[in-house]
């Protein structure tokens, strides 16, 4: 397993190693113990979450507030989507930028996107699935998004605005300048 910090350096990118031949693959796509040892602390992830999608639907930009703050460790099974993190932490160094990354099942890569940050994804091919691990869960209370299509945020999502499948939530989300942010520095593992 490779990890690469990404422009955002507490985003990460996970390449796993996989093993084929004539039968098939055999890959490892979770280990803790080598997480761990990378980041310097331990995740404790408590539930997996799994989306079926078709071509052009886009889902987020969503996050959650503390105390119910998720990090997600997010991969596509099949299919091809652009993936992206959104700093949302009011003071970082690189407050309001974001990381954009094509995962597939092909590549087999991952996305590690830590609290304090919104993440979405489109899906490129026909069809997709996704999943992801989370660190927390899910609190309606706490539920949060920003407007895709914000150009505060400047997101090349790909597909054409035309093309795109949107929930109906996701078709009113505030934008960034008004949403509810996180402040950097504050420990939000704590």
């Amino acid at each position: 397993m490779t990890f690469t910090r990404t422009t955002i350096p507490d985003v990460i990118l996970i390449d796993p190693k996989v093993h084929g031949d004539e039968r098939g693959y055999f890959v490892e796509t979770f280990r803790a113990d080598k997480l761990s040892e990378f980041l310097g602390y331990t995740l404790n992830f408590c539930q997996d979450n799994e989306s079926k999608s078709s071509y052009g639907v886009l889902r987020g930009l969503h996050y959650q507030l503390p105390p119910y703050a998720q990090t997600k460790l997010v991969r596509v099974i099949e299919g091809e989507v652009l993936d992206v993190a959104v700093d949302i932490r009011e003071g970082s160094p690189t407050f309001g930028q974001h990381v954009a990354v094509r995962l597939s099942g092909e590549n087999k890569r991952q996305m590690l996107i830590p609290r304090g940050f919104a993440h979405g994804f489109v899906v490129l091919s026909e069809t997709c699935t996704f999943a992801y691990k989370v660190d927390n869960y899910y609190s309606p209370k706490c539920d949060r998004g920003i407007a895709f299509d914000d150009p505060a945020l400047n997101i090349d999502w790909i597909v054409k605005r035309s093309t795109l499948q949107l929930s109906a939530k996701d078709t009113k989300q505030p934008l960034f300048a008004n949403a509810d942010l996180f402040e950097y520095g504050v420990d939000l593992y704590a």
